[in-house]
């Protein structure tokens, strides 16, 4: 090895390139490891503890390509950039790394479909091979860091020729190959349409088939490559025996009624993934998996194992919310998930309420009863039973109801619900010093969307809509004797501004909600007091006090109306940690007319903090009111669990 002139270096340095070099022109695996054995050796009793030892800073540079996508593949690619901060090396691992880093950024390059691109790296404008480089870089000063810049060059794209598939396989599962000529020769979406083959032929029912990886042959004169699948697709097998593993306090019986497969059914891997969510969605189930058997049993279909893991039969929790206007409002529920061994589910919960807060005027409580059968008469349908008692001590009216009644559930698909019932009431109401005695009959039918897709329901929505019809024709008895019915529509939608490349997935959302409705059949004054529409807290219009927004009496007290309107706009941002935070504006109206947007809207604004938990987002907002009628206060303050909406 000739001389370096010019410049001073320690014999370490001058055996650690002579090593470099060794390496690079023997390439056996025997001699790196010698040559590896002796930097080790030297690093500890001959280096140059002037420059050799200190850690080598360095700032690194990677050319822009004009393709971001492969921009961020390079960058994921260098362990330059990944290691620069986290794992700090001397000038020799520098220039190691650096070397290292070319085959990656290459193999990155062809990635994309460009075989004929070239990756350079040089480090303080010389090149990784200039035998110069390494005496150059232990002579920096301690700390100066060394600039490494890679240069890039794609050369042309190469796009995908010919595609074949070696085997026998439906059309449908060409056609969902997706890989057609003239295509970009990308290799995730060469992978990824080997994947969705694969996919194709197990739903046909080919559930031992297999497809090699592709075998590709570059054509340098063309820039195309050709791509060959060897696929080899088995026969097509049936479902054979469906065993239940882990089943204690759960019926096993009801578990293979709500089957969606069944033994003699072509296997289908979504379909017994779709059997599989329907069963974890069973609330006495914390989780439910499938296991496929590698090989066919005697008869030649393919034995099903799913393994379940039961939740406790009965639990307990405690949960509590604060506001200004409504004050504590502590809440604590029992729960018997599996009363009879079918799922069927006992709530029973029991909340205090009017601890402080500037809308009501003494302690008062809420219980209430719930039994769910699930699965009555049919799958997916399940009969629910009510009973409530409540009290309540408001500026509006002061209250004390019973109330009970059944209903049934149906779940019409993924997306979309109904339930019809019948609700019975008596309750005894008193508002500004005159208490009147009623007994309704109510018959309420809801439709509900949901596409949100969440899979826990303390997941906040990043997406999709949520909406709810309901109509509640009531009969009233006793004090007035009258017909009327409630309608009431409200929907909230969700968009995650990610899907605008902004920000990443779920970190900024913006939340907006919408409320009207109207009640035919009656005036105001004809109808209870609890039946009427209400405006103001978190429910509504935050910065304004329950029940405060629409119709006052002359002492300033809520009288309540016939038809309101609502709206909300929320951003919610995740700020570092566990930790976010939220503003909105609220906006809403409640008048004595029949038709909602009729009256003058109430408009509050607000912020508030957010802190994420297993059991959901703890919120703290505090509203003020915007345009606030005289003798309004000046803000509210609310703390709960859970997104407003």
């Amino acid at each position: 090895m000739p001389p370096l002139a010019g410049t001073a270096i320690s014999t370490f340095d001058r055996v650690i390139v002579f090593i470099r070099d060794v390496v690079t022109i023997n390439g056996s695996r025997g001699a790196a490891i010698v040559c590896w054995c002796a930097v080790a050796i030297l690093s500890m009793v001959g280096k140059d503890p002037a420059h050799a030892a200190d850690p080598q800073p360095y700032t690194l540079s990677i050319a822009s390509t004009a393709n971001a996508d492969l921009d961020a593949a390079l960058k994921a690619s260098s362990q330059l950039g990944t290691f620069r901060d986290s794992a700090p090396v001397g000038p020799f691992g520098l220039v190691i790394r650096a070397r290292n880093d070319v085959p990656r950024l290459e193999a990155a390059l062809q990635s994309f479909g460009y075989y004929n691109g070239t990756v350079r790296i040089r480090i303080d404008g010389r090149d990784i091979a200039d035998p110069t480089l390494l005496p150059q870089l232990s002579a920096l000063p301690n700390g100066k860091s060394a600039a490494v810049a890679v240069a890039v060059t794609t050369g042309p794209q190469f796009h995908l020729h010919q595609v074949t598939i070696n085997g026998t396989v439906s059309e449908e599962a060409r056609r969902k190959l997706g890989l057609a000529p003239g295509r970009p020769a990308i290799a995730a979406d060469v992978l990824a349409g080997r994947t969705r083959l694969l996919t194709e032929l197990q739903e046909e029912g080919y559930a031992l088939a297999k497809v090699d990886q592709p075998i590709a042959h570059l054509d340098p004169q063309t820039d195309g490559l050709d791509i060959t699948f060897d696929v080899d697709e088995g026969p097509k097998v049936e479902l054979g025996t469906i065993t239940l593993k882990d089943l204690h306090d759960v019926n096993e019986s009801f578990v293979r009624r709500r089957l969606l497969v069944h033994p003699g059914e072509l296997f289908q891997p979504s379909k017994i993934e779709a059997a599989r969510k329907d069963l974890a969605s069973l609330p006495v189930f914390s989780g439910v998996s499938v296991r496929v058997a590698d090989h066919l049993d005697p008869d030649g279909r393919l034995p099903l194992t799913f393994d379940f893991q039961e939740r406790a039969k009965y639990s307990v929790g405690f949960t509590a919310a604060y506001s200004t206007d409504l004050g504590g409002i502590p809440k604590v529920s029992w729960t018997a998930r599996n009363l009879f061994g079918n799922a069927e589910q006992l709530n029973i919960t029991g909340a205090a309420t009017g601890l402080g807060g500037d809308a009501t005027r003494g302690l008062g409580y809420n219980l209430t009863s719930q039994f769910v059968k699930p699965d009555f008469l049919e799958r997916d349908q399940s009969l629910q039973f009510n009973v409530g008692a409540v009290k309540q001590d408001l500026e509006a009216y002061d209250q004390t109801a019973f109330s009970a009644g059944p209903s049934l559930h149906r779940k019409i698909n993924d997306r979309w619900a109904a339930t019809i019932g019948v609700s019975v009431a008596h309750e005894h109401i008193l508002q500004e010093e005159i208490g009147s005695d009623f007994n309704l009959v109510g018959l309420p039918v809801t439709l509900t969307y949901d596409s949100t897709d969440l899979a826990d329901p303390l997941l906040d929505p990043t997406h999709g809509v949520r909406m709810a019809l309901s109509a509640t024709p009531t009969q009233s008895f006793g004090h007035s004797e009258i017909t009327f019915a409630i309608l009431q529509a409200s929907a909230s939608t969700y968009k995650d501004l990610a899907d605008f490349g902004w920000t990443k997935p779920g970190r900024s959302v913006v939340a907006v909600r919408g409320l009207v409705g109207s009640i035919q059949g009656a005036s105001t004054f004809d109808l209870p007091p609890d039946q009427r529409f209400y405006g103001g807290g978190s429910g509504t219009v935050r910065g304004y006090k329950y029940q405060s927004v629409g119709p006052l009496f002359p002492d300033s007290n809520p009288i309540g109306g016939v038809s309101i309107d609502a709206g909300t706009i929320e951003f919610r941002q995740r700020l570092f940690g566990d930790f976010g935070a939220a503003t909105f504006i609220d906006a809403g109206q409640v008048n004595s007319n029949s038709l909602p947007f009729r009256g003058t809207p109430r408009v509050g604004a607000g912020v508030g903090i957010r802190y994420y938990t297993p059991i959901g987002a703890l919120r703290a907002d505090v509203a003020v009111p915007v345009n606030p009628e005289a003798g309004a206060d000046s803000y509210e303050f609310y703390l709960g669990i859970g997104q407003a909406f």
